[in-house]
């Protein structure tokens, strides 16, 4: 096991122990950040369609204007439960508690006067009664922090608990605050109304089930659920871990271990049917509004308090959660968290720092970062998908965690292993930097400059033809190896014979340049003569390659001067001897030109100039390369040395005809140009041949003898 590997398992060791312990010591520190990934999910999840036999019965700011301050007359509030009997509602919860008399009675008006009178109307009974003739389901609220000795209200359900341990997993009460007796007594039953928002005060989940007094309670909304599934017996079932389910009429409600449900929030405040109190109390509503439906009543109004947030909304009233709960339930969509959540959760953070440290770990920087962001935002998605198709709730914020900690371990380790391979890693580029530029750094330690200036350099291009090809027939990367140091060395001999500088392999490519870092007199000379010889050297080579690997190889170099910054190049941590400018791109184009010409060596018209010695040179052509507005002349070197009379009488030739072609007489250049090709057979006068057949039908009113190439 390498270094490394030794280094990135301690890692994943450490990352999946600290994330874990975490996870599972301290969950509730962390809690609110992970509810909060969830809450973005409601919202980008949107709203939801809401039951539609879902209605409240709003106490808004109308109807405490018009019917008085709350709390109303009991007689008043009876009237709306009447008439929302009378139009058929099925159930009717209250989200409300009425724990003292009324003071308004005239009874008890008369009562606190001592006033003796017979027969005065008792707003609380005529409340009890029509309580008791209605579909009506109290609210009551328990109390978590005093203790008081009222009692809780009789339910009509029997509640069972299996394989229950010692632990007791469900809230427990301490006190209770009930309807006066005589309006308990009246109604069928009842449910606790209690809301219990998280340490952020949003409300995600309610109890479905409270403890008090050793017996079991349910809420408004469980009981309202009951009553309408006629079940009357209600099981719960435990695990180890908790309540693992809770039963009634053969529907399993999975809650959490605490017997909490989840809430599945439909969407912000009012994604119900809102109706007004008053115009309930004034039988202003359509009867369809209320026939069969459940009906719970409560408040918006903002001077009665009962206002919640929730993921979807940051006011919405108290009654409206009871109505999701309502609705969770009576789709079975509801959220839950699993009893198998902790090992899937603790099973996600082992396997994605697996994934991390063993697998991104041996990734490029690029690739590992695309993959990280890409696995990020799929776990995220995963998440998202799982809760709201399959209702899971399971931990994001622990393996998002997990991810960035073990992507800041590999990134770690990968510094400090490089770091380590620094010493192997300058041996290495040691023996690809030119021999020119060493000698120069070793002689002159402490006087060599290395900063970047601008001089006056030749630059070299020359590349295989038909590598591709050649790549192919080779198909082993060892014999592919094996020809291209072959051909190297030998371009190299010659390269360092006419002392430039090798700048870079490229491939198949090689690219060095002449006067820095040492000045190199005549340097336009020293590199046309490195490239003649080269090209001489070609059948030579070609015999060798043959025997040995079964092909010939051609090649084109392309030769340019100018001004370059020469010098250090590159970051503070990785830098590099080399250079740069126009004159390198023009250098790189123009060995790019000797395909459409079918030459071996192109050069420039400035490295032309710079020539002291004699050549046999035919002008190519003007261009205009990519990349460059400025158009160029370019020439191609035949040899070195005084051209023969039979040469001298073919470049005169070339040269009558192309001046044709620059005067733009087509017809002429054309004729010449065939006779040229005729006669020596050479492509480039094949290629003016065609081209001036081509210009000669464009009928071009202005032609400046420019070929312009739009590719490299």
């Amino acid at each position: 096991m390498s270094s490394k590997t030794k280094a990135l398992f301690f890692l994943f060791l450490l990352t999946t122990a600290l994330v874990s312990s975490a996870y599972l010591f301290l969950p509730q520190k962390f809690q609110s950040l992970d509810n909060r990934i969830r809450d973005f999910y409601f919202n980008v999840r949107g709203p939801q369609k809401t039951d539609d036999n879902i209605v409240i019965v709003d106490i808004d700011e109308k109807s405490i204007k018009a019917l008085g301050q709350w709390p109303w007359e009991r007689d008043k509030f009876a009237q709306i439960l009447k008439n929302l009997s009378r139009d058929g509602a099925g159930i009717i919860g209250l989200d409300i508690v009425f724990s003292e008399a009324d003071k308004t009675s005239p009874k008890q008006f008369a009562k606190r006067w001592n006033i003796q009178a017979t027969n005065l109307p008792d707003t609380d009974r005529i409340l009890a009664n029509t309580i008791a003739q209605t579909p009506t389901i109290l609210g009551y609220v328990f109390d978590f922090n005093a203790h008081n000795t009222n009692e809780a209200p009789q339910i009509p359900a029997i509640f069972i608990e299996k394989h229950r341990k010692q632990t007791d997993f469900l809230p427990q009460a301490k006190g209770v605050l009930a309807n006066l007796p005589l309006i308990q007594n009246a109604a069928y039953s009842s449910g606790y109304m209690n809301n219990i928002p998280d340490a952020t005060g949003m409300i995600r989940s309610v109890p479905l089930l409270i403890k008090y007094e050793d017996a079991i309670y349910p809420s408004l909304a469980f009981e309202m659920f009951r009553i309408a599934s006629n079940a009357q017996k209600v099981t719960l079932h435990y695990s180890p871990a908790g309540i693992e389910s809770i039963e009634l009429a053969k529907q399993k409600i999975y809650s959490d271990r605490f017997g909490r449900l989840h809430v599945n929030f439909r969407g912000p405040f009012k994604s119900y049917k809102y109706l007004s109190a008053l115009d309930v109390y004034t039988n202003h509503i359509n009867p369809k509004d209320v026939a069969g439906k459940f009906i719970l009543i409560g408040t918006s109004a903002y001077g009665l308090m009962d206002l919640r947030s929730t993921p979807m909304d940051s006011v919405i009233a108290g009654v409206e959660v009871h109505a999701n709960v309502i609705d969770n339930l009576l789709h079975q969509d509801l959220l839950r968290e699993p009893s198998w959540e902790e090992s899937a959760n603790l099973s996600i953070i082992v396997l994605l720092a697996l994934f991390i440290f063993f697998f991104l770990s041996r990734l490029s920087l690029v690739l590992l970062t695309l993959t990280f962001l890409s696995t990020f935002f799929l776990l995220l998605y995963g998440n998202y998908h799982l809760l709201f198709t399959q209702h899971l709730i399971l931990n994001i914020f622990f393996p998002l965690t997990t991810m960035i900690l073990s992507l800041i371990g590999v990134l770690g380790v990968n510094f400090m292993y490089e770091f380590s391979q620094k010493e192997l890693v300058k041996k290495s580029f040691s023996k690809k930097v030119s021999k020119q530029v060493m000698n120069d750094l070793l002689s002159h330690v402490e006087n060599t400059d290395l900063s970047a200036k601008e001089l006056e350099t030749t630059i070299y291009f020359s590349d295989i033809r038909s590598f591709t090809t050649i790549s192919e027939t080779l198909k082993s990367p060892r014999r592919i190896t094996e020809f291209l140091n072959f051909f190297m060395n030998a371009m190299v001999l010659s390269i360092e014979k006419y002392q430039g500088t090798i700048d870079k392999f490229i491939g198949d490519a090689i690219m060095d340049y002449w006067n820095a870092p040492l000045p190199i007199k005549n340097h336009a000379d020293k590199a046309v003569q490195t490239a003649l010889e080269q090209i001489e050297k070609r059948e030579t080579l070609n015999r060798t390659i043959s025997q040995k690997f079964g092909f010939t190889i051609d090649y084109g170099i392309g030769i340019n001067t100018g001004n370059v910054v020469v010098g250090e190049i590159g970051s503070s941590g990785r830098s590099d001897y080399t250079i740069i400018g126009d004159a390198v791109n023009l250098a790189s184009r123009l060995e790019g030109l000797c395909k459409p010409y079918k030459v071996r060596l192109v050069i420039s018209e400035f490295t032309k100039k710079q020539l002291t010695q004699e050549y046999v040179i035919q002008m190519l052509d003007m261009v205009q390369v990519k990349g460059k507005k400025e158009p160029v002349k370019i020439y191609e070197v035949l040899a070195q040395g005084t051209p023969t009379s039979e040469k001298k009488q073919e470049l005169a030739a070339y040269e009558k005809a192309h001046q044709a072609y620059i005067a733009a007489d087509f017809s002429l250049a054309k004729e010449l140009f065939a006779i040229l090709h005729k006669k020596y057979g050479k492509y480039l006068y094949k290629l003016y041949q065609e081209r001036c057949h081509h210009l000669e039908t464009e009928n071009i009113q202005e032609f400046h003898g420019v070929f312009e190439f739009t590719t490299k």
